[in-house]
């Protein structure tokens, strides 16, 4: 199958995509903030670079995409049609790098949290998964 746009507009459209302040992440960032917990972002000197980070009690959240990190059984992890050469090897490596960071983190005396975008939809869920995790 054949890419539906062209390479110059494929190409734009794969540089609009971010790893930082995307928009799962801005959810889970609001909703921490709202219930009263401070963090830091995207602490550079911990393995994998969390995307919120409360150094105080040593925890850290990160907030994957199901696409990207491959959230296993979820619909929104579906592989790609084409360049499976390219995306497979891409994919994999990012989880392999996934599970390399929360055993660092782990080792390190951090709790880890992951948080998939697919499970953002239910914020009542999320609520309580989040409280129950920094108390």
């Amino acid at each position: 199958m054949t890419d539906s746009v062209d390479a110059q507009t494929r190409s734009r459209v794969m540089s609009k995509i971010r790893g930082k302040n995307t928009r799962p992440e801005m959810v889970v960032r609001r909703l921490v903030f709202s219930l009263g917990f401070r963090y830091r972002l995207h602490r550079r000197d911990l393995p994998g670079t969390p995307d919120l980070v409360f150094a105080k009690r040593r925890k850290v959240i990160f907030v994957h995409g199901c696409y990207w990190h491959r959230h296993a059984g979820c619909k929104f992890a579906r592989l790609p049609k084409s360049h499976l050469d390219f995306w497979l090897p891409k994919l994999q490596s990012n989880v392999e790098r996934d599970a390399r960071n929360i055993i660092a983190l782990g080792q390190s005396g951090w709790l880890v949290l992951t948080l998939w975008e697919c499970e953002l939809s239910d914020i009542g869920r999320l609520r309580k998964r989040i409280c129950e995790f920094l108390t």
